[in-house]
């Protein structure tokens, strides 16, 4: 069976998430093997091997977090070179897909982006991608060269398979573009305690009927107690009532989990495009006509200050009342 590329995103040894959807994604083209780069690369073999990785190409070296992208390509293309892989996928992120890219045009490969679907096909790995802002479904293969596909988070279960997990030693020679852009500070990220909003399998986003910055600790709130990323329509956000990183649609960050809860979101096109191939959309809207809806699996009509606090109404009420409120906190 052909090999494939698994490019590993994790911290200091840490696998994320996306990593171990591609492994299982990758089983279904080839063999996984994955490339682990920088400071603990050697850490992550262990839980690479859990989830189906049949080896794990590793090399650490100061130019991976002293420098961009450039030194990341370099080791892909050494892998590509070491191994002959049948495809290389990648997670869909900011970066990822700026080392997609890179790597694609140095093999004179093709490239597909945001894929939420992957499957072996006669002449290659075909992906299943959302396109037109989510209106459409459409299934592409790359026609030239090594496919290199960015995948989006949540489009596969993390599947254990424990596999050899063999590690070796990649030889890496850097480019002369490698150092030509050099990180010269770094400041770390305020940690909220939630999961990373392009990752998170749950996502409650507010908007322009939240009607207010401090109203979105009732969006918090109930994010909260679902382990839940929060998310923010555009409306919000231009409002200044919440952060640009944390926009969800066209202009801010696509994600996919398994439960999107929308509160007060019209469900302009611009939303729409960055959370239609949520697995299930709930959404809260006083305005029965709102386009969002048309979209919904379940969708409630009433003031979010009023439906949005009922969960966790509900869940106190649980924890003193017993079985019958256990019975209605189910249907939310």
């Amino acid at each position: 069976m052909a090999e494939v590329l698994v490019y590993v995103d994790h911290v200091d040894g840490a696998v994320r998430k996306p990593t171990l959807e591609l492994l299982t994604l990758a089983r279904r083209i080839g063999e996984p093997v994955a490339v682990a780069l920088g400071s603990g690369a050697g850490d992550t073999a262990a839980t690479l091997a859990e989830h189906g990785a049949v080896k794990v190409l590793t090399h650490e070296a100061a130019e991976y977090a002293d420098y961009l992208v450039v030194p990341k390509v370099d080791a892909l293309q050494a892998a590509h070179e070491a191994v002959s892989p049948a495809a290389v996928l990648v997670p869909s992120s900011a970066e990822g897909k700026e080392i997609a890219a890179r790597l694609a045009l140095r093999l004179g490969s093709g490239v597909i982006t945001d894929a939420v679907d992957l499957e072996a096909g006669d002449e290659g790995p075909v992906a299943t991608q959302s396109v037109f802002a989510a209106s459409y479904t459409t299934k592409s293969r790359v026609s030239k060269g090594t496919p290199v596909i960015t995948v989006k988070p949540n489009s596969a279960a993390v599947e254990a398979a424990p596999a050899a997990g063999a590690v070796e030693s990649l030889s890496v020679t850097f480019s002369e573009q490698a150092t030509g852009t050099k990180v010269t500070g770094r400041t770390p990220r305020e940690s909220t305690g939630r999961p990373e909003l392009t990752e998170a399998a749950i996502v409650v986003s507010g908007g322009r009927g939240v009607n207010g910055a401090e109203n979105f600790a009732i969006i918090e709130a109930l994010a909260d107690s679902l382990g839940a990323a929060v998310g923010a329509s555009r409306a919000a956000v231009d409002a200044g009532w919440y952060p640009h990183t944390n926009q969800v649609g066209q202009t801010g960050k696509s994600v996919s989990p398994q439960l999107y809860i929308a509160n007060g979101i019209s469900g302009a096109i611009q939303h729409r495009a960055g959370m239609q191939t949520s697995k299930t959309i709930v959404a809260v809207n006083k305005d029965a006509e709102a386009p969002i809806f048309e979209l919904v699996d379940f969708g409630v009509v009433g003031d979010l200050f009023d439906v949005v606090p009922q969960p966790r109404r509900r869940r106190t009420r649980q924890a003193t009342s017993g079985r019958a409120t256990r019975r209605m906190s189910c249907a939310w």
